[in-house]
């Protein structure tokens, strides 16, 4: 039996006591992984950075490397989201529909667990805590497979939380984190039919096309995050100066921080000396269109197909000056990931009419991108932000892991 084979066996032999078990044990085992992380939050530090010192070696960018370190606060602050996601209900066992048949048939729709799933991820390394987190919660297993950059942490991770969940009474085996780098593991893991029920991966456009073309096992798109603001002719130039940097550099390296910005040609003038004066605080390089390189001078590189087109990750920005909301919309719909998108405008008219066209899993108005995520909506923390629309979109917490299950009472009927 292959390294894979045997981690889908040990998965599927843990899911009868995933299925089973009672909202106080799920808790007890995130209260006992809360608690591990503290109280081995040295050792977790550590085995970053080693992660740490590789990320530097090879190059990678700073924004990167802040996405793949681990503290002291953020490991206090992993601690207590898992507090925030024992707080929330459990959904599984939840009636969502169902009612009385006339032949006396009682149907009732329930959530239950999605069984096992994969989740292919990169660099970050709480995503290896939130992902357990909101799978043991819902009663799924989970086996997680991170990213070559973070894989001291990650394999560090995994075992202190296998270690709290076997000691809160519940198989170590919901929780398995894979510790091999190759490409061919992972491709393994997408084709897991039989042991896996999903497949979710969160990372990089290129890793979630390699997922999606590879896979026999379904899968839920999530993460690219192409994401833009457009700044209306109406709107408020001080709150677009700060909307638009917030979600900009803020957490440049984060799917939901925004690679593009849209003005419109009658504020461009004013606005774009603005925005370019503050993205001077953490030395944005801007790519521009000819009408942006006119009023912003040589300091902007002429954009191209593929600035507009790039999830840079980074501190960059791709900006273009467009006629009327009509022409940011068209640019949105050609580029967008289907992620994040905002207006800035004091224009109901406009406002609606971008929500209504715009198609992506959220549309904001007058507020930054950087508020796409579990935490921020309430949902307690997430398993990634789904791009798709089956079978779930946006961040995806702990309803979004369930799927549902007819149960059928009768005293006798046939057909």
């Amino acid at each position: 039996m292959s390294y894979t084979e045997e981690l889908g066996k040990r998965a599927k032999a843990a899911e009868a006591a995933a299925i089973s078990a009672s909202t106080s044990q799920k808790n007890n085992a995130l209260a006992a992984i809360s608690k591990a992380l503290i109280a081995n939050k040295d050792l977790i530090i550590a085995e970053n950075a080693k992660d740490i010192e590789n990320a530097k070696a090879n190059g990678m960018s700073e924004a990167k490397q802040d996405r793949l370190m681990l503290n002291e606060k953020r490991i206090e602050d992993i601690a207590k989201s898992l507090y925030d996601i024992i707080n929330l209900p459990d959904p599984i066992g939840e009636v969502i529909g169902g009612g009385n048949r006339p032949n006396g048939l009682q149907i009732i729709k329930t959530r239950v667990p999605l069984g096992v799933i994969g989740i292919i991820y990169e660099s970050r390394p709480n995503v290896t805590v939130d992902a357990a987190a909101l799978c043991l919660k819902t009663g799924n297993v989970v086996i997680l497979k991170g990213g070559k950059e973070a894989i001291n942490s990650n394999v560090c991770l995994g075992n202190i939380m296998r270690k709290a969940i076997e000691e809160a009474g519940l198989p170590a085996d919901m929780v398995q984190v894979v510790d091999k780098t190759d490409r061919e593991t992972t491709t393994e893991i997408m084709r897991l039919n039989g042991y896996v029920d999903v497949i979710i991966p969160r990372g990089s456009a290129g890793l979630i096309q390699a997922v999606v073309k590879n896979a026999t096992v379904p899968v839920i798109e999530t993460g690219a995050g192409n994401c833009h603001v457009y700044v209306d002719a109406s709107a408020d130039l001080d709150m677009a100066v700060e909307v638009t940097d917030n979600a900009k550099t803020q957490r440049p390296s984060v799917c939901n921080a925004i690679e593009s910005l849209l003005v419109h040609k009658d504020i461009a003038d004013k606005f774009l000396p603005l925005i370019a004066e503050r993205f001077k605080v953490h030395n944005v390089k801007i790519y521009g269109c000819d009408r942006t390189i006119a009023i912003l001078g040589s300091s902007v590189e002429k954009a191209t197909e593929t600035e507009y087109a790039t999830e840079f990750d980074d501190y960059i920005i791709a900006v273009k000056v467009v006629d009327d909301i009509d022409e940011a919309i068209a640019h949105i719909r050609k580029y967008s990931t289907k992620h994040s998108e905002c207006i800035i405008t004091r224009s109901l008219e406009n406002a609606q009419k971008f929500q209504k066209q715009v198609d992506a899993a959220a549309v904001y108005v007058n507020a930054s991108t950087r508020f796409t995520d579990g935490g921020e909506f309430g949902f307690g923390a997430e398993i990634g932000i789904s791009t798709q629309k089956l079978h779930a979109r946006g961040p995806m917490g702990l309803t979004e892991l369930t799927t549902v299950k007819y149960l059928i009472n009768g005293n006798g009927q046939i057909r």
